[in-house]
């Protein structure tokens, strides 16, 4: 097994759908460290270049290449949907099934799940019926699922475009949190101050094509197109 399947290396990367283009040609690379905020106007193409990366979405032209086999690549990574996907079981069980699939003893697992029960408050609502969990505790409960694997790459689709303040806040903890211990994040959101707050770099998307690339204190403090500035701006762009 290979130490990480880092970098993510995107070259003329192309996705389509009934024959129309979605997104592309997008070239980029994903390095081993930091925090990406994906950004752009509705439509820009976050979600489908989220999905291209990760491999929800078929390529069309072009490569996705990651360093590792396929089995590594499927391993080592998780996606966090906008609207959390929960299993038809308790809060217990949502946790511990990704550690069943991976042959983890019962013990271990039952340790690992408490753990992670208690980092995001639910550890007195095990025995929950994760469908009973408010909106905030059941993304909670997904990105704790995703996280419990010990992924190289996390990537997360608008966890926070439906939740409360305090609910936001936890979850920005939890992600900076594993930021910090090595775990590299991709996250799309619509919240300005959320991206300023999280992001080490920003990938800004618009019209399908990825039209800047780069630091996010180079990118909110002087970006480089109008397009961009524009959008900074609160200015409405096609």
């Amino acid at each position: 097994m290979v130490d990480t399947i880092l970098p993510l290396v995107l070259t003329g990367a192309v996705a389509k759908r009934r024959g129309k283009r979605l997104i592309g040609p997008i070239d980029a690379e994903i390095g081993p460290v930091g925090f990406t905020i994906v950004m752009g106007p509705n439509g820009s193409g976050k979600t489908t270049l989220l999905r291209l990366m990760h491999g929800l979405q078929r390529l069309a032209e072009g490569t996705v290449d990651w360093q590792g086999t396929q089995i590594d690549v499927q391993k080592r990574q998780a996606y966090v949907f906008q609207n959390p996907i929960m299993l038809r079981r308790s809060v217990k069980e949502n946790l511990s099934y990704p550690l069943s699939l991976r042959g983890v003893s019962k013990s271990s697992a039952t340790k690992t799940v408490n753990d992670w029960a208690g980092r995001i408050h639910l550890d007195r609502a095990l025995e929950q019926d994760a469908m009973m969990l408010s909106g905030g505790e059941k993304q909670k409960l997904a990105l704790a699922r995703a996280l419990i694997q010990k992924p190289d790459v996390l990537f997360l689709d608008e966890p926070c475009a439906n939740l409360d303040g305090r609910a936001t806040r936890e979850i920005e903890e939890l992600l900076l949190e594993t930021s910090r211990a090595g775990t590299r994040i991709v996250m799309a959101t619509h919240d300005m101050g959320q991206a300023r707050r999280l992001a080490t770099d920003v990938m800004f998307m618009l019209q399908g094509n990825l039209h800047e690339f780069g630091a996010a204190k180079q990118f909110f403090a002087q970006p480089e197109t109008p397009q961009a500035r524009a959008f900074l701006n609160g200015d409405i762009i096609e």
